[in-house]
């Protein structure tokens, strides 16, 4: 098993990751690595793209967690994005992300981050 990761910046602060392969206890570092780097930049927000996703395991799990918790401490946010369902289930199973932080699709991600920007502006 193999893991792929890549990152890009979609706007100022927002970046997309992008794992591809299996996230397990051998594979997981090459994520943390990435998401450790992209940490020192101060992001706002950080999208992790499953679409190309196969298997994760605990660590990877764990891995978004410490991202997550991260990034709550600054007023950032972890957010996941065409989930398998496979990996969906693990993170229905464990409860780790609340459901409103898992997207199908880009536009209901966009459509969510939208209603949360004005909502603050209220």
């Amino acid at each position: 098993m193999s893991l792929k990761v890549t990152s890009m910046e979609k706007s100022s602060g927002v970046f997309i990751v992008t794992p591809e392969g299996s996230l397990d206890t051998i594979t997981y570092p090459i994520l943390e690595e990435k998401m450790d780097l992209l940490m020192d930049t101060s992001p706002d927000m950080i999208i992790v793209d499953m679409k190309k996703l196969d298997y994760i395991s605990s660590m990877g799990v764990r891995v978004i967690a410490k991202a997550k918790k991260s990034l709550k401490k600054n007023g950032g946010n972890v957010v996941l994005l065409k989930l398998q369902p496979q990996i969906k289930k693990v993170f229905e199973i464990i409860q780790v992300l609340p459901s409103e932080q898992i997207f199908e699709s880009v536009k209901e991600m966009d459509s969510y981050l939208d209603y949360m920007q004005k909502k603050t502006e209220e």
